[in-house]
């Protein structure tokens, strides 16, 4: 009986690995996406107790071009380093303390969403626009529910106060970082010549 392979995720496509050479590009990409997280963390507005900040845009384009394996990979490496201390988180800071503020849940909702989007890119949900937006609206759904739990755990009182300082600020912004994403993903694979 045949199996079908799986697709190739947009950075496979993109930069293909000689077999000898396969675990050190993937290092290497681990590495390149935890530095471009940090960045992207370093792009915020603090509006409240959860800063407005670019890391979403990344692990929603990470998770995606990456795939399952190197983009939960990356971004839970991410996590893992910044609470260990590193200065990765945004305003250059780090360590379990960190981790454990208002922050915390929606640290850990982006490794659950790079895992969501590294599985549906594998199934070619990252091909077309409108699969990419459900991707992508999933996968924000997954940042959100850990990331509001820990949030209303932190700051305890009513949901309404939780859902004022945790998601209505951030739903524009969100909004516009996932357009950017689903207008880039399906974008590069028709410019690889794939849909």
């Amino acid at each position: 009986m045949m199996t079908r392979a799986l697709p190739q995720t947009l950075i496979q496509r993109m930069l293909p690995a000689r077999e000898d050479r396969t675990a050190v590009r993937a290092v290497l990409q681990l590495v390149a996406g935890v530095a471009f997280l940090t960045l992207l963390a370093q792009v915020r507005l603090q509006i409240g107790p959860v800063p407005f900040t670019g890391q979403t845009l990344g692990v929603l384009l990470l998770g995606t071009a990456y795939g399952v394996g190197l983009g939960t990979a990356t971004t839970a490496a991410y996590v893992a380093l910044g609470a260990l201390g590193l200065p990765l988180f945004t305003g250059w800071q780090g360590g379990v303390a960190h981790l454990m503020g208002p922050t915390g849940g929606y640290l850990v909702g982006f490794v659950l969403a790079a895992a969501l989007l590294g599985a549906l890119a594998r199934r070619g949900w990252d091909r077309s626009y409108g699969l990419t937006v459900a991707a992508m609206l999933l996968a924000e759904a997954a940042i959100y529910l850990p990331g509001l739990l820990w949030l209303h755990g932190v700051l305890g009182g009513a949901w309404s106060h939780t859902l004022a300082l945790g998601l209505m600020p951030f739903l524009l912004g969100d909004a516009l970082k996932l357009l950017l994403a689903v207008g880039s993903l399906p974008s590069a694979w028709r410019l690889l010549g794939e849909r």
